[in-house]
Protein backbone atom coordinates (compact mmCIF):
# COMPACT_ATOMS: atom_id res chain seq x y z
CA UNK A 1 0.00 0.00 0.00
CA UNK A 2 1.39 3.20 -0.89
CA UNK A 3 0.44 6.29 1.06
CA UNK A 4 0.54 9.76 -1.11
CA UNK A 5 0.11 12.83 2.13
CA UNK A 6 0.03 15.65 0.36
CA UNK A 7 -1.13 14.14 -2.46
CA UNK A 8 2.19 14.64 -5.10
CA UNK A 9 1.50 17.41 -8.22
CA UNK A 10 -0.34 16.00 -11.17
CA UNK A 11 -1.84 13.22 -9.24
CA UNK A 12 -5.64 13.90 -11.14
CA UNK A 13 -4.07 13.29 -13.94
CA UNK A 14 -2.30 9.97 -13.39
CA UNK A 15 -5.54 8.55 -11.54
CA UNK A 16 -7.19 9.67 -14.93
CA UNK A 17 -4.55 7.94 -16.96
CA UNK A 18 -4.86 4.88 -14.55
CA UNK A 19 -8.37 4.70 -15.08
CA UNK A 20 -7.60 4.96 -18.73
CA UNK A 21 -5.70 1.99 -18.42
CA UNK A 22 -7.92 -0.14 -16.62
CA UNK A 23 -10.47 0.41 -19.35
CA UNK A 24 -8.33 0.00 -21.64
CA UNK A 25 -7.54 -3.54 -20.36
CA UNK A 26 -10.92 -4.42 -19.85
CA UNK A 27 -12.60 -3.36 -23.03
CA UNK A 28 -15.10 -1.17 -21.10
CA UNK A 29 -15.97 2.50 -21.57
CA UNK A 30 -14.64 4.59 -18.79
CA UNK A 31 -14.94 8.39 -17.19
CA UNK A 32 -15.36 10.63 -19.13
CA UNK A 33 -15.93 8.27 -22.37
CA UNK A 34 -19.99 8.43 -24.22
CA UNK A 35 -22.04 4.90 -24.23
CA UNK A 36 -22.12 3.57 -27.74
CA UNK A 37 -25.48 4.39 -29.82
CA UNK A 38 -28.64 2.46 -28.04
CA UNK A 39 -26.15 1.57 -25.00
CA UNK A 40 -27.66 3.42 -22.42
CA UNK A 41 -27.68 6.96 -20.74
CA UNK A 42 -24.83 9.45 -21.55
CA UNK A 43 -22.48 8.67 -18.24
CA UNK A 44 -23.32 4.99 -17.40
CA UNK A 45 -20.00 2.92 -18.32
CA UNK A 46 -22.80 -0.39 -19.04
CA UNK A 47 -26.05 -1.38 -17.21
CA UNK A 48 -25.94 -4.85 -16.85
CA UNK A 49 -27.77 -7.53 -18.75
CA UNK A 50 -31.15 -5.99 -18.39
CA UNK A 51 -30.06 -2.64 -19.85
CA UNK A 52 -32.29 -3.19 -22.77
CA UNK A 53 -35.55 -3.84 -20.58
CA UNK A 54 -37.85 -1.11 -20.02
CA UNK A 55 -40.39 -1.95 -16.91
CA UNK A 56 -43.25 0.20 -16.49
CA UNK A 57 -42.98 2.13 -12.54
CA UNK A 58 -45.09 4.43 -10.76
CA UNK A 59 -43.17 7.40 -12.53
CA UNK A 60 -43.58 5.85 -15.82
CA UNK A 61 -40.91 3.76 -17.93
CA UNK A 62 -37.27 2.75 -16.30
CA UNK A 63 -34.59 1.57 -17.60
CA UNK A 64 -32.02 -0.62 -15.52
CA UNK A 65 -29.49 2.15 -16.13
CA UNK A 66 -32.03 4.88 -15.03
CA UNK A 67 -32.71 2.63 -11.92
CA UNK A 68 -28.86 2.78 -11.59
CA UNK A 69 -28.44 6.34 -11.29
CA UNK A 70 -31.55 6.53 -8.68
CA UNK A 71 -30.27 4.30 -6.57
CA UNK A 72 -26.89 5.90 -6.71
CA UNK A 73 -27.95 9.39 -5.96
CA UNK A 74 -29.02 7.91 -3.03
CA UNK A 75 -25.20 6.75 -2.16
CA UNK A 76 -24.26 9.85 -2.57
CA UNK A 77 -26.71 11.79 -0.43
CA UNK A 78 -26.28 9.00 2.33
CA UNK A 79 -22.08 10.19 2.15
CA UNK A 80 -23.29 13.67 2.96
CA UNK A 81 -24.00 12.75 6.85
CA UNK A 82 -20.00 10.96 6.83
CA UNK A 83 -18.22 12.94 9.79
CA UNK A 84 -15.20 14.85 7.67
CA UNK A 85 -11.96 13.12 8.06
CA UNK A 86 -8.97 14.57 6.92
CA UNK A 87 -7.52 11.27 6.33
CA UNK A 88 -10.18 9.39 5.10
CA UNK A 89 -12.98 9.88 1.62
CA UNK A 90 -16.88 10.18 2.40
CA UNK A 91 -18.50 7.37 1.25
CA UNK A 92 -22.40 6.30 1.27
CA UNK A 93 -23.24 2.68 0.14
CA UNK A 94 -26.74 1.12 -0.94
CA UNK A 95 -27.46 -2.03 -1.16
CA UNK A 96 -30.25 -2.71 -3.36
CA UNK A 97 -32.46 -6.18 -4.02
CA UNK A 98 -32.69 -6.37 -7.90
CA UNK A 99 -34.74 -9.19 -7.27
CA UNK A 100 -38.03 -7.29 -6.31
CA UNK A 101 -38.49 -5.73 -9.63
CA UNK A 102 -37.74 -2.27 -10.74
CA UNK A 103 -41.11 -1.06 -9.71
CA UNK A 104 -40.92 -2.29 -6.39
CA UNK A 105 -40.20 1.21 -3.90
CA UNK A 106 -37.34 1.71 -1.97
CA UNK A 107 -39.00 0.30 1.30
CA UNK A 108 -39.21 -3.26 -0.83
CA UNK A 109 -36.05 -2.75 -2.35
CA UNK A 110 -33.45 -1.61 -0.11
CA UNK A 111 -31.77 -3.76 2.21
CA UNK A 112 -29.29 -2.03 4.05
CA UNK A 113 -27.39 1.51 3.95
CA UNK A 114 -24.10 2.83 4.96
CA UNK A 115 -21.73 5.36 5.38
CA UNK A 116 -17.66 6.24 6.41
CA UNK A 117 -17.27 6.22 9.72
CA UNK A 118 -21.21 5.76 10.77
CA UNK A 119 -20.52 3.23 13.81
CA UNK A 120 -16.79 3.54 14.36
CA UNK A 121 -14.07 5.52 13.65
CA UNK A 122 -12.58 3.31 11.46
CA UNK A 123 -15.89 1.83 9.93
CA UNK A 124 -16.02 2.36 5.97
CA UNK A 125 -19.19 2.86 3.99
CA UNK A 126 -19.64 -0.92 2.29
CA UNK A 127 -18.78 -2.83 5.68
CA UNK A 128 -21.70 -1.33 7.21
CA UNK A 129 -23.87 -1.58 4.71
CA UNK A 130 -22.73 -5.55 4.30
CA UNK A 131 -22.80 -5.65 8.08
CA UNK A 132 -26.38 -4.36 8.11
CA UNK A 133 -27.03 -7.10 5.39
CA UNK A 134 -26.33 -10.29 7.53
CA UNK A 135 -28.21 -8.80 10.30
CA UNK A 136 -30.80 -8.50 7.95
CA UNK A 137 -30.58 -12.45 6.95
CA UNK A 138 -30.61 -13.52 10.71
CA UNK A 139 -33.60 -11.48 11.47
CA UNK A 140 -36.08 -11.88 8.01
CA UNK A 141 -36.66 -14.54 5.21
CA UNK A 142 -33.34 -14.93 3.50
CA UNK A 143 -32.16 -12.93 0.22
CA UNK A 144 -29.75 -14.69 -2.39
CA UNK A 145 -26.27 -12.37 -2.72
CA UNK A 146 -26.41 -13.10 -6.72
CA UNK A 147 -29.50 -10.63 -6.46
CA UNK A 148 -27.90 -7.76 -5.02
CA UNK A 149 -26.48 -5.02 -6.21
CA UNK A 150 -24.07 -2.55 -3.79
CA UNK A 151 -23.96 1.27 -5.01
CA UNK A 152 -20.65 2.93 -3.81
CA UNK A 153 -20.46 6.79 -4.04
CA UNK A 154 -17.17 5.99 -4.49
CA UNK A 155 -14.60 2.95 -5.67
CA UNK A 156 -14.52 0.05 -3.15
CA UNK A 157 -10.89 -0.19 -1.69
CA UNK A 158 -8.53 -2.51 -2.19
CA UNK A 159 -5.76 -1.49 0.48
CA UNK A 160 -6.55 0.22 3.87
CA UNK A 161 -4.77 0.51 7.14
CA UNK A 162 -7.71 0.73 9.14
CA UNK A 163 -8.89 -2.86 9.45
CA UNK A 164 -7.33 -6.31 7.87
CA UNK A 165 -9.91 -6.99 5.48
CA UNK A 166 -10.90 -4.58 2.37
CA UNK A 167 -14.02 -3.51 0.93
CA UNK A 168 -13.22 -5.32 -2.34
CA UNK A 169 -12.61 -8.22 -0.12
CA UNK A 170 -15.48 -8.20 1.79
CA UNK A 171 -18.11 -7.56 -1.31
CA UNK A 172 -16.50 -10.98 -3.32
CA UNK A 173 -16.40 -12.70 0.26
CA UNK A 174 -20.43 -12.17 0.89
CA UNK A 175 -21.20 -13.13 -2.28
CA UNK A 176 -22.57 -10.01 -4.24
CA UNK A 177 -22.45 -10.09 -7.95
CA UNK A 178 -22.98 -6.70 -8.92
CA UNK A 179 -21.06 -3.21 -7.88
CA UNK A 180 -22.10 0.22 -8.99
CA UNK A 181 -20.22 3.11 -8.21
CA UNK A 182 -19.54 6.89 -9.15
CA UNK A 183 -15.26 8.25 -8.93
CA UNK A 184 -12.72 6.01 -9.12
CA UNK A 185 -10.85 6.56 -6.00
CA UNK A 186 -8.09 8.58 -6.55
CA UNK A 187 -4.23 8.07 -5.70
CA UNK A 188 -4.64 10.42 -2.61
CA UNK A 189 -4.36 7.80 0.08
CA UNK A 190 -3.61 5.11 -1.77
CA UNK A 191 -3.06 3.06 -5.13
CA UNK A 192 -6.91 1.48 -5.19
CA UNK A 193 -7.92 -1.04 -7.76
CA UNK A 194 -11.11 -2.04 -6.88
CA UNK A 195 -13.02 -2.19 -9.73
CA UNK A 196 -10.36 -4.44 -11.43
CA UNK A 197 -10.18 -6.90 -8.75
CA UNK A 198 -14.27 -7.15 -8.63
CA UNK A 199 -14.16 -7.72 -12.46
CA UNK A 200 -11.21 -10.35 -12.54
CA UNK A 201 -13.42 -12.11 -9.64
CA UNK A 202 -16.33 -12.18 -11.91
CA UNK A 203 -18.65 -9.60 -10.16
CA UNK A 204 -20.52 -6.89 -12.96
CA UNK A 205 -18.60 -3.22 -12.12
CA UNK A 206 -20.91 -0.37 -13.66
CA UNK A 207 -19.16 2.59 -13.36
CA UNK A 208 -21.30 5.82 -13.51
CA UNK A 209 -19.02 9.01 -14.32
CA UNK A 210 -21.71 11.37 -14.87
CA UNK A 211 -21.88 11.45 -10.73
CA UNK A 212 -18.89 11.59 -10.14
CA UNK A 213 -18.32 15.45 -9.41
CA UNK A 214 -20.92 14.88 -6.80
CA UNK A 215 -18.79 13.09 -5.19
CA UNK A 216 -15.50 14.92 -5.39
CA UNK A 217 -17.92 17.78 -3.93
CA UNK A 218 -18.87 15.46 -0.81
CA UNK A 219 -14.79 14.92 -0.34
CA UNK A 220 -13.74 18.66 -1.22
CA UNK A 221 -11.67 19.02 1.63
CA UNK A 222 -9.56 16.02 0.72
CA UNK A 223 -8.62 17.89 -2.83
CA UNK A 224 -7.92 21.03 -1.98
Amino acid sequence: MRRRWPPPPGWWRRSSRRADRAVAADGRAGPGRQEPAGGGPAGAERAGPEAAAGLETAAGLETAAGADERWLRMAVEISRRCPPSPSAFSVGAVLVDRSAGLAADASARVLATGYSRELDPRDHAEEVALRRLAQHAQDGPPVPAGSLTLYSSLEPCSARASRPRTCTELIIEAGIRRVVFAWREPEVFVDCEGAEIMRRAGLDVVEVPSLAAAVRAVNAHLLA
